[in-house]
């Protein structure tokens, strides 16, 4: 299909991730549900997005290990034979101090968050240098580009900060390619992962009053990946209602 988009959303399974598929399908692009272990989360992201984009599809695959990485993008290109769009969405949490940190802990928190979005990256730029086009977007955490001090989680940050780095070298080597590399930072989204007690306490830290949802997030990533945003890349975009300004 001549006019067709395709977008890749990693760890699209369940939360944010769930939404940005679902957002980046209402526009009329063909989305790429991936999901490590969960085909029922899977399914239940992808059944809407088929409504709306009706080649969209799944693919099981552990992008935090470069063959995971590689056999998405592989089959990604021999469903579609194109990418247009990369959403570095998966990635683990882990709440423990450096001394707490475990070495399998520490390695699959970075493999998870930052090596997977290199890898899928990698894969993904030959295809789109070839296209001489290509939008890619990072997922990164609250305030990710600020240095500062993480007590509990110190593995988490480290490796989202990376992301930051990542986003603006990926901007800086592939313009001349026609390709874009911005990212999100969302701060507190009210997502499965969310505890009640969460729900309870942490609106009175926030400036505008309320947890975000995947809703907002996927917003601001339908417009990067748009032609409105021709003229942007390497961007930071917290999306975290004023906490931490």
């Amino acid at each position: 299909m001549a006019d067709e988009r395709v977008a890749i959303v990693t760890g699209s399974g369940k939360g944010i991730g769930r939404g940005i598929a679902r957002r980046l399908a209402a526009d009329g692009i063909s989305v790429v549900v991936n999901y490590q272990k969960d085909a029922d989360a899977a399914r239940e992201t992808l059944t809407p997005a088929q409504a709306a984009a009706p080649r969209s599809m799944s693919i099981q695959a552990d992008v935090a290990t470069p063959e995971g990485a590689k056999q998405l993008i592989d089959q990604t290109i021999a469903a579609f034979g194109r990418i247009d769009i990369l959403v570095n969405n998966a990635g683990p949490f882990l709440v423990k101090s450096v001394f707490d940190t475990e070495i399998d802990e520490w390695r699959r928190i970075l493999d998870g968050n930052l090596s997977s979005a290199f890898y899928c990256t990698k894969y993904a730029l030959a295809v789109m240098r070839a296209q001489k086009s290509g939008n890619i977007v990072y997922i990164g955490s609250l305030n990710a580009e600020t240095t500062r001090g993480a007590p509990t989680t110190a593995a988490y940050n480290a490796a989202n900060t990376g992301l930051v780095v990542l986003s603006k070298s990926v901007a800086r080597s592939e313009a001349r390619y026609g390709i874009r590399a911005n990212l999100v930072s969302p701060g507190f989204i009210d997502t499965y992962a969310m505890s009640d007690s969460d729900r309870r306490e942490l609106p009175s830290l926030i400036p505008l009053g309320s947890l975000g949802t995947a809703d907002d997030v996927a917003e601001a990533i339908a417009f990067l990946v748009s032609d409105k945003a021709r003229y942007i890349t390497g961007a930071v975009l917290n999306v975290h209602g004023g906490l931490w300004v």
